[in-house]
């Protein structure tokens, strides 16, 4: 008739029943096996499962969802104990090859090898309380090893009780893959479910109480997720109903100087969910997002950061992300920076986006909203991620994303002191007068062989124009005069050693002065902080362009606080700011920081 619904097989669901109670426990999840029918098994067969994960059971049996729970545990317990890995068995154990696939040789295991691998998971399995035995269990299970029991039984003879009925429930493979380490991942999983359930922590009384769900989500990095458990061990969770109402934290936000994280204990997050938002607040710490600012509007900078931290917990499915969280797949792939260059063309729209801190509220803090502290914070965050790297993958936990091991592998090799950069800006575009020896000057002779002469150092004697370059000086009242002369004395040693002899400066506050052509050893002699504010550099940087006098090809270095306008410099520069400090626009040269 039409219309009329097929009816549903109630053992074929449970099968499935049994295979979700069994896939979802997080010994056995690690394995991320497959389920298939197989028509073709024999009458006796349940259930067997390949060298590969996949699973197949005999659609026609039926039996109770206890029954086939205990079933697949054992196939998947096969697979961890290594039993279909060639090289954790002896020789000896390898039957019959029955196939060729990859140009890999699978063997069936022999039959000895087979009953002692099966009783060894029976046994395992009989402490797991899952399910229940469809098939009757020696009295007393021998306490012996798998291989220990196979060599004895291919020596003596396999006891009939112990020979598990049907074709062989496994196939051993010859492919690198191991699935040990997966089972030692499930196990430690395991245990700190078990420990979350029961555990709880002790009070200030002394007394047990359950664990909060974000303390059970802080303490499943510790235990189970390398990459930020060293971050995990070391940030400390307030949760306070009264301080999350006063400064607006909707779910959560976090503090890099503090070493804190402020979740709203208010909030009604599964534990998944809460894995995300402390995985998402402890990335923004250590990658230092709060620090990365530079001359960036705060809120949308923090917008950015979320758009790539999100997009980097997702696909390495870390947790479940709360609904509402900002997330674009257009953006997969990008950096902070060039996210932040793409959506800061629509502030309306920005002002509408919340963090997890709240709408228009960004979760980075710039200021521990406790007290506490930490001690070179710099150096903290990029140990805790780096060697959190390395655990996660030597334990192969799973895939990083390539922007954020990018970011990670940048920690590892913090940036120059400003100096030393600075150094280098002048190597790339000072070369040293090179120097030659003549016989024409005497060099001085060595005492010990005084009738020897020595060619000594000679300047070139062709005329050659020497290098020079311009400096735009920020002498308003709000420079500092210390770091100001630290900066200058670089400058002139710098200069001097790669045969600068002489710079053109440029003095500016509320208006331009050309000092001419100085020696750089004299410009901070030269230099008046006067006591004005609000520079204006742009002047002093259209003088030296349009100077003919100063070379096209000079570059322009500028000294600021960054308490100045907008410049646009058309020739090759660069900055010299105190640190900390930010320009009101977008660089294009390198910026060096003063310390």
């Amino acid at each position: 008739m039409r219309g009329r619904k097929k009816k549903a097989d109630p053992w074929r669901a449970e099968v499935h029943k049994a295979w979700e109670t069994v896939t979802a426990r997080p010994l056995f999840r690690v394995f991320h096996p497959y389920l298939h029918e197989d028509e073709n098994l024999g009458p006796d067969t349940w259930a067997v499962i390949s060298e590969d994960g996949d699973v197949f059971h005999h659609p026609a049996r039926r039996a109770p969802a206890e029954e086939w729970a205990w079933v697949f545990a054992h196939l998947l317990l096969h697979l961890g104990f290594g039993h279909a890995e060639a090289r954790s068995c002896a020789p000896a154990d390898l039957g019959e090859v029955v196939a060729r696939r990859w140009g890999e040789r699978v063997h069936l295991p022999h039959p000895a090898y087979r009953a002692a691998c099966c009783l060894a998971v029976d046994r395992f399995l009989g402490t797991l309380k899952i399910g229940r035995c469809p098939w009757p269990l020696p009295e007393p299970m021998p306490a012996e090893d798998e291989l220990t029991l196979a060599e004895r039984w291919r020596r003596l003879g396999l006891p009939a009780e112990v020979a598990p009925p049907g074709e062989p429930d496994f196939r051993i493979g010859t492919a690198e893959q191991s699935y040990t380490e997966q089972f030692a991942i499930g196990i430690a999983d395991a245990a700190t479910a078990a420990l979350d359930e029961v555990g709880g922590v002790a009070g200030q009384d002394g007394t047990r109480r359950e664990q909060k769900p974000w303390e059970r989500a802080l303490g499943w990095f510790v235990s189970s997720y390398p990459l930020l458990g060293a971050l995990a061990a070391g940030m400390k969770i307030v949760a306070d109903a009264e301080l999350a109402r006063a400064w607006d934290i909707s779910i959560a936000a976090v503090s890099a100087q503090a070493g804190e994280i402020y979740v709203n204990p208010l909030v009604s997050l599964s534990i998944e969910e809460w894995r995300f938002v402390l995985a998402h607040e402890m990335l923004h710490a250590a990658l230092r997002h709060g620090e990365r600012v530079a001359w960036r509007e705060p809120y949308i900078w923090n917008v950015a950061c979320d758009y790539v931290v999100n997009g980097w917990l997702v696909e390495m499915g870390v947790g479940e992300m709360p609904e509402g969280l900002l997330h674009d797949q257009s953006l997969r792939g990008m950096s902070a920076e060039a996210v932040y260059d793409q959506i800061v063309t629509d502030l309306r729209r920005l002002r509408k986006l919340a963090t997890l801190r709240g709408r228009g509220l960004g979760d980075v803090m710039d200021r521990p909203l406790g007290q506490g502290g930490c001690v070179d914070l710099d150096e903290y965050y990029r140990n805790a991620l780096c060697q959190g790297l390395a655990y996660h993958q030597a334990a192969g936990r799973g895939l990083v994303p390539a922007g954020l091991e990018q970011e990670i592998r940048a920690l590892d090799q913090p940036p120059l002191p400003w100096d030393a950069a600075l150094a280098r800006w002048f190597d790339e575009h000072f070369t040293p007068m090179e120097r030659r020896r003549s016989y024409a000057r005497a060099s001085r002779r060595q005492a010990a062989t005084p009738h020897i002469p020595r060619p000594g150092w000679v300047q070139p004697e062709e005329r050659v124009r020497h290098a020079t370059f311009g400096v735009v000086l920020d002498t308003s009242g709000s420079m500092d005069v210390k770091l100001l002369g630290k900066a200058l004395g670089a400058i002139a040693s710098y200069a001097t050693a790669r045969d600068v002899p002489r710079a053109r400066v440029v003095f500016c506050d509320a208006a331009a002065y050309d000092a001419g052509y100085l020696p750089v050893e004299e410009i901070a002699g030269k230099v008046r902080v006067r006591g004005r504010g609000g520079t204006v550099l742009q002047p002093g940087i259209t003088l030296l362009e349009r100077a003919g006098d100063f070379p096209p090809d000079g570059p322009i270095l500028v000294i600021t606080d960054g308490m100045c306008d907008v410049v646009r410099i058309r020739r090759e520069h660069a900055f010299l700011v105190p640190a900390g400090a930010g320009l009101p626009f977008r660089p294009r040269g390198p910026v060096f920081r003063m310390s």
